[in-house]
């Protein structure tokens, strides 16, 4: 799926936080965005942070080599072997705090 295409398709209130987690990622040196028809993927090695279209809000996971709990997340921490994913429910691109965006350019790090 084209990014544009993405875009138009994706709901009101996705549109800023997407918009504001491509200017982030535009700035992290080999990310790149997969828009998919379930969200946007965002890559270096692998996905390291994931938007996903829900109902009311947007869910943005981000995949951490250890566990945070501030910001506390939307939903239960999940762990799979040595990572751990977090999850936030946005409806605005405020939502993406700078605590937030810290956690994704950890990610990118991890990521390498």
């Amino acid at each position: 799926m084209k990014l544009d295409e993405w875009l138009t398709t994706s709901p009101d209130y996705e549109r800023p936080v997407a918009q504001k987690l491509l200017e982030l990622a535009a700035s992290l040196p080999d990310a790149h965005v997969e828009p998919v028809s379930v969200g946007l993927f965002v890559k270096r090695r692998s996905t390291f942070a994931q938007l996903r279209t829900m109902t009311k809000w947007t869910a943005l996971t981000v995949k951490l080599t250890r566990e945070v709990s501030d910001p506390k997340p939307s939903r239960r921490v999940q762990r799979l072997g040595s990572r751990w994913f977090h999850t936030y429910n946005l409806t605005r691109a405020d939502d993406l705090s700078n605590a937030i965006i810290e956690m994704i350019e950890q990610a990118y790090e991890a990521d390498a």
